[in-house]
């Protein structure tokens, strides 16, 4: 796992309660950061784990909003940069796939309007409206922007239509933000392959065991994993900015 010195620098992870959010807010925490875990407002296990980090020394504290909500997303951004007294860092993590099983791309049917509604307000509009209410604290300290995508926004088979289309765009979005916010803000993405997180626990073992048979690494990833690659992204790779770097253990 690499390391950096974060002290003195401050970061919002939004989705931070748990899978990759919550390895991300570990990790950058531990490097010394001062974090801002966003949670959504009914989900108890923000608060916890914010409270269990701060036990062991760490600087973290949890912010509720949600990014879907217009309004509440610039709320939690605005709420977390004066808390945290600037913006170094956005990792734009809060996402949904609006479904616990995957979806095959044949059921048309499945993909209805309000399925949509909820995947693209969440998937991609969520990280324009927090990167847009953060764009100020992060051009003040030539901050950086890391969004989290997934290879399904790349081309493979995703957990359903919708889902894959917003990864494409949230892919597409990450460049055009590199565009706006250039030479000031970094803006890159990460895009994981099938992570192991509380979300694809629940997933047929037939569709795990495809991807496997697929990966050079012979294992799922760890939320750790895609963690340390932000971490690279947002600490280091100064001369980045409007990549989408790969993390799927050779799956692809």
């Amino acid at each position: 796992m690499i390391s950096a010195d974060l002290r003195g620098r401050c970061i919002l992870v939004t989705g931070g309660a748990s899978g990759i959010g919550l390895a991300a807010v570990t990790l950058f925490a531990r490097c010394g950061g001062s974090v801002a875990l966003n949670h959504l407002p009914d989900d108890a296990r923000g608060p916890e784990a914010a409270a269990r980090l701060s036990a062991e020394g760490l600087q973290v504290r949890a912010v509720a909003g949600n990014v879907a909500v217009p309004g509440e997303a610039e709320a939690l951004v605005a709420t977390a940069t004066d808390a945290l007294g600037g913006l170094d860092v956005l990792l734009n993590n809060a996402g949904t796939p609006a479904s616990l099983q995957p979806i095959e791309f044949t059921d048309l049917d499945a993909m209805t309007e309000e399925f949509w509604q909820t995947i693209l307000s969440t998937n991609l509009i969520g990280p324009y409206r927090c990167a847009r209410a953060a764009a100020p604290a992060l051009r003040a300290r030539r901050g950086a922007i890391v969004n989290t995508a997934s290879v399904a926004g790349l081309g493979r088979r995703g957990s359903s239509i919708a889902y894959s289309a917003s990864k494409a765009g949230l892919v597409n979005l990450t460049r055009s933000l590199a565009r706006a916010l250039a030479p000031d803000v970094r803006v890159n993405a990460v895009a994981p392959g099938l992570v192991q997180t509380p979300w694809t626990d629940g997933w047929p073992q037939e569709r795990k065991d495809d991807t496997l048979a697929r990966t050079m690494l012979a294992r799922l990833a760890r939320p750790e994993d895609i963690a340390e690659a932000m971490l690279f992204l947002a600490a280091g790779a100064a001369y980045m900015t409007g990549e989408t770097l790969v993390v799927d253990g050779g799956a692809t």
